[in-house]
């Protein structure tokens, strides 16, 4: 950055005073802060990267102090900078002010191919980092695999399933989806079964590879008990809430079997559970019954995260879950977006595709395209439905799709609601606030439910900070904004 763009990020700290997912401050009044390597890591592993500006005590209040040595400093940051993996480069701008210097390290985000960046005296799996809110948390041992597994191009959904064997699958529609590969490919024709189903990935080495099982077997959660997706209705908006007879969920259902019949499961139990409406069709004038969330939509939604989801052995017990609110739908999968694609781009860019021998698969079976055409579908679906746009959340470990229904109207007014509600809890901690404090102001009975509901958010996000954040359950702990 320039140094007239530095005196502006200053000015900007001591306005907002506070760190971002983008920003850390660091004191170095008296030297170089000796760990600097959880902040290169996490600023490397994210698109946007992040800078780190030296001079600022945030402790005192965000006092700008200036740093004892900028020469020095710079040689020390870069000396850590090479203990990192691959090296960091960073960008390094000087400034003075006050007759006080300061120093800015930009620090630019990784290739994704590249990732993760990692301290070398850790290694890959403790060094590298991951930035949530405005601190450096540790990447899980999933998340260091994801990146690997797209760099060196892992597939997972032929992965071999040591228990299973030939004789385990369903002779005839193994027979059949061979039938349907040899249509229009007279080269494959000419092979023989056995070598098909090697070339095809059906078996791998006479041992059947996970494609199959999920595909073939007829009770793959034999072998992959979690391979599977459960399904909720819940008497709210929220997780945890119960209805009048205390039950906290209306129907609750485990749907096994393959992924055409998991398919054909989650879709009854969508439809069983969905509200319908009696409409006059606007072409033909006809009355017509509308179910809450269109059907089309609902099955590629479903059909993507049973194609798209992670089958690595990091995620294999974790089912596929839905979950059905007063107020919407939501679908989520294990394993985030694949590769470098992000939720900006769903829809517009061709992805790459994390199980691409699945995917192929299910084309030919006919249950899917494979022409990336679910995220619009989706999209047109809801549109003619006069339903908002689908929600898309890539979390850490999780992707989730989410639709709002016609009774969520005022879901944008909510929001907007929230919003200024955290605004004036953000407000009223600019002097340091206790548990009962903050609770009293928010006219609630339990501080637990507050601290949870309306509390912690505000410190995932940066915006809402402890006294003392090493003793996080003191009875004596303060937040400030």
């Amino acid at each position: 950055m320039t140094p007239e763009e530095f005196s502006e990020k200053l000015n900007e700290i001591h306005k907002k005073k506070c760190e971002s997912a983008t920003l850390e401050i660091k004191t170095a009044a008296k030297g170089c802060p000796k760990r600097l390597y959880d902040t290169l890591s996490a600023f490397s592993n994210q698109d946007d990267g992040g800078v780190i500006v030296f001079g600022v005590d945030e402790d005192a209040g965000y006092l700008e102090q200036g740093v004892y040595d900028a020469q020095d400093l710079q040689k020390r940051i870069n000396e850590q900078c090479l203990q990192m993996e691959p090296i960091v480069r960073p960008l390094l701008t000087v400034v003075e002010k006050d007759g006080k210097n300061f120093v800015a390290a930009e620090i630019p985000g990784m290739d994704i191919a590249e990732r993760p960046c990692y301290y070398k005296g850790q290694g890959r799996v403790r060094g590298s980092y991951v930035r949530v809110g405005d601190s450096d948390e540790p990447m899980t041992e999933y998340e260091v695999y994801s990146y690997e597994a797209f760099r060196r191009k892992y597939q997972d959904d032929v992965r071999e399933v040591p228990r299973a064997t030939p004789a385990m699958l369903d002779s005839e529609k193994v027979k059949e989806y061979i039938a349907l590969l040899k249509e229009g490919k007279p080269n494959l024709a000419n092979l023989g079964d056995p070598e098909i189903r090697e070339l095809m990935s059906i078996t791998r080495m006479e041992t059947v590879t996970l494609n199959a099982c999920i595909l073939f077997c007829p009770y793959p959660q034999a072998f992959f008990p979690q391979l599977c997706i459960t399904a909720v209705v819940i008497p709210g908006k929220e997780l945890g809430e119960v209805n009048d007879q205390g039950a906290r969920f209306i129907d609750n259902r485990r749907i096994e079997g393959s992924i055409p019949q998991m398919l054909d499961g989650a879709l009854t139990f969508l439809k069983r559970n969905m509200k319908k409406m009696t409409i006059i069709n606007a072409r033909t004038g006809l009355r017509e019954d509308r179910t809450e969330y269109p059907i089309t939509a609902v099955r590629e939604a479903v059909l993507n995260a049973l194609v798209h989801r992670d089958y690595s052995i990091h995620t294999e017990g974790m089912p596929i879950q839905i979950r059905m609110f007063e107020d919407r739908l939501e679908i989520r999968s294990p394993g985030g977006i694949y590769g470098r694609l992000r939720v900006n781009q769903l829809g517009k860019v061709q992805p790459d595709t994390r199980n691409p021998v699945l995917a192929a698969a299910l084309e030919t079976l006919g249950v899917t395209e494979n022409r990336y055409s679910g995220i619009p579908t989706m999209r047109r679906e809801l549109r003619e439905y006069g339903l908002r746009e689908p929600e898309f959340t890539d979390n850490r470990n999780e992707f989730c799709v989410c639709f709002y229904n016609a009774g969520s109207g005022d879901a944008e007014r909510e929001a907007k609601e929230m919003q200024r509600a955290e605004e004036d809890l953000i407000a009223f901690c600019r002097t340091p606030r206790s548990r009962k404090e903050i609770c009293d102001y928010l006219g609630l009975s339990s501080s637990a439910y507050a601290m949870k509901k309306h509390v912690q958010p505000l410190i995932d996000a940066g915006a809402i900070h402890m006294t003392m954040p090493e003793k996080p359950r003191s009875a004596k702990q303060k937040y400030y904004s």
